[in-house]
């Protein structure tokens, strides 16, 4: 499992290698709660996806991602929201052992 950094910032776009995979993450804040698109290796994997606290994003083998997403809050059990990215939500990247140990 690996951290993967955030700003509180409403709407971000950045690179990160991810199970060796070049991805690009966008992530935003709408009015109904927290959302992202995924970009791995020049495919989109998903769009629109809302974020809910310790629920899985990728979840599905099929699109082509090695591993998982999630976000973890580590003062309770609320979805997150863009003004405590980074620090209250942490988003994850989950190998594939990781998503099997769940």
């Amino acid at each position: 499992m690996n951290i993967v950094p955030l700003q509180p910032i409403a709407a971000q776009q950045f690179n990160a290698t991810l199970g060796a995979q070049a991805c690009v993450i966008a992530i935003y804040q709408k009015s109904t709660g927290l959302f992202m698109d995924l970009t791995a290796n020049n495919v989109v994997i998903f769009t629109g996806v809302i974020c809910r606290n310790a629920d899985l994003l990728v979840r599905y083998a099929y699109l082509g991602f090695i591993g998982d997403l999630s976000f973890n809050d580590l003062q309770g059990s609320s979805d997150p929201d863009y003004t405590a990215l980074g620090s209250r939500f942490q988003l994850v990247y989950l190998t594939p052992d990781d998503v099997t140990a769940i």
